[in-house]
């Protein structure tokens, strides 16, 4: 399993011969401007919540590619409506897709389309695939629930919002590691505005007084499990 970091909370997974984006914000993000979003390749698009800054690439992506949108069903019907095509989930739900399976997990945020449509309750996703187990948490605050994941999913890597004031930050995403009981860590949500911009060398060091791994990819670079 291939994950490159695409900026703010957009990752493109490839595993099992498939492409799989995960809540594309580029096009407005200044600090991803050598992405070329013509050329990206999926199969599947992936979206926590409405927010401008998960979805502001869907349409664009979707019509190149005809990528199958999934989410809630509030979102998928949202674009459903635009004639896009899409597999709904509600919290708590898996399915066996061909690249391996998906549930969709709880999140404590806010989600609406930028045009006031409401987008449903937010969410992440849990996704295993034969290569790794891998848990996206969307943009959430710490929240018990994460406790219930280890249960019945050993995890590879947790994704995790790490730039605080909108979401989780560095402190509550140390507990949020312990409770889906990963040390492996791969950060986002950070730097894009000011709001998040935070201390790369003081996060890093956070994690790992605690015997932790925090990985802050560049832009446009990748992890392998």
């Amino acid at each position: 399993m291939k994950i490159t970091f695409l900026g703010h909370a957009c990752l493109l997974i490839e595993t099992e011969g498939k492409h799989i984006v995960v809540d594309p914000f580029i096009s407005g993000n200044d600090l991803a401007s050598h992405i070329d979003l013509s050329k990206i390749k999926a199969d599947y698009i992936l979206i926590t919540h409405a927010h401008q800054d998960h979805v502001l690439d869907v349409e664009t992506i979707a019509k190149i590619t005809g990528a199958t949108i999934v989410s809630n069903y509030e979102i998928v019907t949202y674009y459903g409506q635009k004639g896009f095509s899409g597999h709904p989930m509600n919290h708590g739900g898996s399915w066996n897709f061909d690249f391996g399976k998906v549930t969709f997990t709880n999140a404590v945020h806010s989600s609406s389309f930028p045009d006031g449509t409401y987008g449903g309750q937010p969410g992440g996703f849990i996704i295993e695939a034969k290569a790794a187990n891998i848990y996206i948490a969307g943009d959430t605050s710490l929240t018990m629930d994460m406790q219930l994941i280890p249960i019945q999913t050993q995890l590879d890597l947790a994704v995790l919002p790490i730039g605080d004031n909108f979401t989780m930050g560095i402190e509550s995403a140390i507990y949020a590691s312990d409770f889906v009981q990963c040390d492996r860590i791969l950060g986002y949500h950070y730097d894009t505005f000011g709001f998040i911009k935070i201390d790369h060398i003081e996060a890093k060091k956070k994690f790992l007084d605690v015997d932790k791994e925090l990985i802050l990819l560049p832009i446009g670079e990748s992890i392998t499990l």
